[in-house]
């Protein structure tokens, strides 16, 4: 008995004095962050916005944090592949995903189950930025929204037009189709990018999206420009009207924001935080961000992303029961 005491003893000394160098050791990790690459998953495929905005922030982000930050795109399942891979990815840091208003909100109205949720399943880290949608035509179609309307009404089901299945760019278009009472075929593609090279060739007449994917075929003629679903004219495409501007006002586009896997520690949080809105404040950065039509937020705190994401839900929940779509 006496023996049993203390080796029992001994274990329990033992024991204290193990716990501390856990603690230590585990602080010692969150004050070193970074100290490797960090991957930063978009989970769609390359050349769409959300790609596009990722990409144009990432270098200076990663010099901001002293690592790089590698680009890792998985895409499919209007962006449920990514963003389940995140959420069940290890809580460190070093695996965060470029979220989008699909990814972290309408997915929720979409789809009857998904294999994660969009704030149960992740820490938020910072609300980047939003972008405006715009309607991108073939040539042969009409030019402006009026005429475009009353081409496909005279022709129901003869049109069709691209975007990611249950994505907002597909939604808008649902919503488009609502309020100016014409049909269209929805072609389903995995992200905007290979939508637009679609509309190029004309496989589909046109299609949703952001003007930093389609402004350098806008501008060498390739495709045509209905209108921006936003409240004003962007600096990039200064011709390119609101729908509002063309009889028809509608509002609808998508936003951006860095999340991570539920449990990533605070301090490691809050300094992702503070690089990313140092990033979106510098003027170069707002330039370029600028010229795809995009508005930084340098200023959002994990809360204030978390707030922006819930409320989201519930728009695009409503929004998504107007367009008379179906769950999946």
């Amino acid at each position: 008995m006496i023996l049993y005491n203390r080796v029992r003893m001994r274990l329990a000394r033992l024991l204290c004095a193990t716990i501390p160098a856990f603690i230590v050791a585990g602080a010692s990790a969150q004050e070193d962050f970074p100290n490797k690459p960090i991957r930063m998953v978009v989970p769609f495929a390359p050349g769409g916005e959300t790609d596009i905005f990722c990409r144009a922030i990432t270098q200076r982000l990663g010099e901001v944090l002293g690592q790089n930050i590698i680009v890792d795109n998985r895409a499919g399942a209007t962006g449920i592949v990514g963003s389940e891979h995140v959420a069940r990815s290890a809580p460190d840091g070093y695996t965060l995903i470029f979220g989008t208003a699909a990814t972290h909100a309408l997915n929720v109205a979409v789809f009857k189950t998904l294999p994660y949720h969009p704030l149960r399943d992740f820490e938020p880290v910072a609300f980047v930025g939003s972008v405006p949608l715009v309607v991108f035509t073939h040539p042969s179609m009409p030019s402006n929204l009026k005429e475009f309307i009353a081409e496909l009404k005279a022709n129901p089901g003869k049109y069709s037009y691209g975007a990611a299945g249950s994505s907002t760019s597909h939604l808008g278009i649902e919503l488009l189709k609502n309020a100016a009472g014409f049909n269209a075929v929805h072609v389903p593609y995995k992200g905007t990018g290979p939508a637009l090279q679609d509309t190029v060739s004309g496989q589909v007449q046109f299609m949703g999206g952001s003007i930093g994917v389609g402004l350098p075929m806008l501008q060498a003629g390739r495709v045509h420009a209905l209108g921006v679903m936003g409240r004003q004219r962007m600096s990039s495409a200064p011709n390119v009207p609101t729908f509002a501007e063309a009889g028809m006002p509608m509002e609808v586009g998508t936003w951006n924001v860095v999340m991570a896997p539920r449990g990533t520690p605070r301090p490691v949080v809050d300094r992702l935080n503070a690089a990313i809105n140092k990033v979106l404040g510098e003027a170069p950065i707002r330039a370029k961000l600028d010229t795809y039509g995009i508005t930084p937020v340098a200023d959002s705190t994990p809360a204030s992303t978390a707030a922006h994401i819930h409320r989201e839900i519930v728009r695009w929940g409503e929004a998504f029961k107007l367009s008379g779509a179906q769950q999946q």
